[in-house]
């Protein structure tokens, strides 16, 4: 089976075409579990999530979607929320969903992944982020929240990478996710940036494989022409570290299956 779990709607403020558009995308691409995740709403850098008043349209929009093309695809719901202590909201980790990712896109209040603050890395101790940032990891996982991780090792988007070890750097974050029962997914956007490899790395999806994390697939598509793009190229780099199955929810119920 194809899934694809991660993927974001025109509500985030930073995507664009419609829900069918995704949808129909997936269709062609032979996607069977296609699941829509956008960016959570939360009382922080409102300009790149919906809002807490949109959360029923997003909803509507997908519902709308699933029943719709129920006979050629199985359409999921979930939201991808930030993990930022103090800001995220019960309307969101309670609300009925078939999964929540978990993602760390700020270091305090510094969006490291976004271009337009990148000059700050010049800044700042390279190892020092990078064991910051997967501190939050750790957190996040042991918060007990969240289904999946989105993008484990985000912090490499701009290349600027560690002198320690990064399996090294991360061993207790992955150690959290296992205990966690937390899922790892396989994301194909870092193809799409200047790291231009998925998330995770090879080394820890490895170590991942080690500790018998399970993974699933994400195109985190920001538009219909990125849903399925790099998917064989995912598939194969899981299957080179010895995976052979991945995982999809329902209610937050977790299943596995061959891919």
């Amino acid at each position: 089976m194809k899934i694809d779990l991660h993927n974001h709607t025109t509500l985030c403020n930073h995507a664009e075409g419609s829900v069918e558009a995704y949808v129909q995308a997936a269709i062609n691409n032979k996607i069977d579990v296609f699941g829509f995740s956008d960016h959570a709403p939360m009382d922080f850098d409102p300009d790149y999530r919906m809002s807490f008043e949109q959360m029923g349209i997003y909803r509507s929009m997908v519902m709308e979607a699933k029943e719709k093309y129920a006979k050629e695809i199985d359409v999921r719901f979930g939201y991808e929320v930030d993990y930022l202590p103090g800001h995220m909201d019960k309307m969101v980790l309670d609300a009925d969903v078939d999964y929540l990712i978990g993602s760390v896109h700020f270091i305090d209040d510094w969006g490291f992944d976004n271009p337009e603050f990148i000059g700050r890395y010049e800044h700042e101790d390279i190892d020092v982020i990078w064991q910051r940032y997967f501190d939050l990891i750790e957190a996040m996982a042991k918060s007990g929240h969240f289904d999946i991780v989105g993008h484990l090792d985000l912090i490499k988007v701009f290349k600027f990478l560690p002198k320690k070890p990064i399996t090294e750097i991360a061993e207790a974050a992955l150690k959290a996710i296992k205990a966690a029962d937390m899922v790892l997914e396989v994301n194909v956007a870092g193809y799409r940036k200047p790291i231009e490899e998925a998330y995770p790395s090879e080394p820890l999806l490895r170590r991942a494989f080690e500790l018998n994390i399970p993974i699933t697939f994400a195109s985190d598509a920001h538009s219909p022409e990125q849903v399925g793009l790099f998917r064989e190229r995912a598939e194969a780099f899981a299957k080179t570290v010895g995976y052979r199955q991945c995982t999809t929810f329902h209610n937050r119920v977790r299943e596995m299956v061959d891919f």
